[in-house]
């Protein structure tokens, strides 16, 4: 796997690009920080998209039933395996990675 950090002039055309790609896996979102700890925000949910505002200077992360927003964004990183994108971190200005891990939703088997 490979870890990509984006430029922020970049940001809001990935985000605008993958969210088509990307939308209807299953998403988790974990915050972490020192003053935090690591939490688990929201487990294995349908992801809607995510989206950068850069007038508003904030990300954007819409699931099934939660929408999570990291305001004034220091940092994007994406983790790639070949052509999947498996997670993306978004850093804070306070310092806290908000990280979205992908999975694709499973198919279940035909009913006999």
């Amino acid at each position: 796997m490979t870890t990509v950090t984006l430029p922020k002039e970049d940001w809001e055309g990935f985000f605008d690009r993958v969210s088509k790609v990307l939308e209807g896996e299953q998403a988790e979102i974990e915050v972490a920080g020192l003053d935090l700890g690591d939490q688990i925000e929201t487990e294995w949910v349908q992801l809607l998209g995510i989206t950068y505002d850069p007038k508003d200077d904030l990300v954007e992360i819409a699931l099934a039933g939660v929408d999570h927003l990291v305001r004034h964004p220091k940092r994007v990183a994406v983790e790639e395996e070949g052509v999947l994108i498996r997670s993306v971190l978004v850093e804070d200005s306070e310092g806290h990675e908000h990280i979205v891990r992908l999975r694709a939703p499973l198919a279940l088997p035909k009913a006999a």
